[in-house]
């Protein structure tokens, strides 16, 4: 279960009777952590607020609106979801959102649990499902003008791979001990290989293979960079 960190937000209203269909994923473009875009959230003149943050703390999100009101972030589409604020950015490449294991996994966890509370099926929305009736699961680029013409989470964000790890079906970041060096392995849904590896720093990084016993990769200046082939490296 996610450690929510309550930071309340004065920007909400009542959902008038209308029941939650769509799980909204956004980018804040702007605030690093959950705390700064709390922060941004209690100024009642910034207008805006959304149900939760995640950033890069371990299995941690911030919290600023109850999921029974409804956040200002979407617009018309406010009543009938409930919105989580990724502090990151739409212009990110692949590569970058690869750098935040935590975030993604935290924005999985936070899908699976607010999927379970409304019984809303973990499962991509296409633009003109979630703009219609469907139930599931969102970016905000898919609720077109009618929820304020954004274009997060851009096209880089691997929305397949966070709702498969909602679902369960492909590994998250092991919770461990941030004061020493870890490594946890486990496969994927297609036999993959992924391995985490906790710094002292408490960073997390991760290594993948890109097909059973095949090469080796691992995030580093800016990229992923061949390092062996058939094992983990040195």
């Amino acid at each position: 279960m996610l450690k929510r960190i309550w930071i309340p937000s004065p920007n909400y209203s009542s959902r008038g009777g209308s029941n939650v269909r769509l799980l909204v994923i956004h980018t804040a473009e702007g605030s690093k952590t959950i705390e700064s875009l709390g922060s941004w959230f209690q100024n009642p003149s910034s207008g805006v607020s959304s149900h939760a943050g995640a950033d890069d703390k371990v299995n941690t999100i911030g919290e600023y609106v109850h999921r029974q009101d409804k956040s200002w972030t979407q617009a018309e589409f406010n009543p009938v979801a409930v919105s989580i604020e990724l502090c990151g950015f739409s212009a990110w490449l692949p590569a970058e959102w690869n750098n935040h294991p935590n975030m993604l996994s935290n924005c999985a966890q936070w899908i699976a649990e607010e999927a379970a509370h409304y019984g809303i099926p973990i499962t991509r929305l296409s633009a003109s499902e979630a703009q219609g009736s469907g139930r599931g699961v969102a970016q905000h680029k898919d609720l077109g003008s009618r929820g304020g013409n954004h274009s997060d989470c851009g096209p880089s964000f691997p929305m397949d791979r966070v709702l498969a790890m909602a679902r369960g079906e492909y590994p998250q970041p092991p919770e461990l001990s941030e004061d020493t060096m870890s490594i946890a392995a486990t496969k994927t849904s297609d036999d993959r290989m992924a391995l985490f590896v906790h710094l002292e720093s408490g960073e997390v990084k991760q290594l993948e293979q890109e097909r059973p016993g095949g090469d080796w990769w691992k995030k580093e200046d800016g990229g992923y960079n061949w390092i062996s082939k058939g094992h983990p490296g040195k």
